[in-house]
């Protein structure tokens, strides 16, 4: 978990797909990359199911896979919360 958001650009896409459902070109756009490098992020984040995709049309939008977070942050919660809280 910690090294799949370990790199910025992966958090930040993260964080545009809470808002809403995104397309590749939209996605490069707003993280100012290319769309063959959002690519790359977006493979490891759904290799790590924390984004899903979903075709529409010509389009594949990907939008984050809340179940995913929700234990990736009890987790962490647990991990990095002191011993006996």
């Amino acid at each position: 978990m910690f090294k799949v958001l370990s790199v910025d650009t992966r958090v930040r896409m993260v964080e545009l797909l809470k808002q809403r459902a995104l397309c590749v070109n939209a996605l490069a756009a707003q993280l100012g990359i290319t769309p063959p490098a959002v690519s790359q992020h977006l493979r490891i984040l759904r290799d790590a199911d924390i984004v899903k995709a979903d075709k529409q049309g010509y389009f594949v939008h990907y939008r984050v896979n809340e179940t995913t977070l929700a234990q990736w942050k009890k987790l962490a919660d647990n991990v990095l919360s002191p011993e006996g809280s």
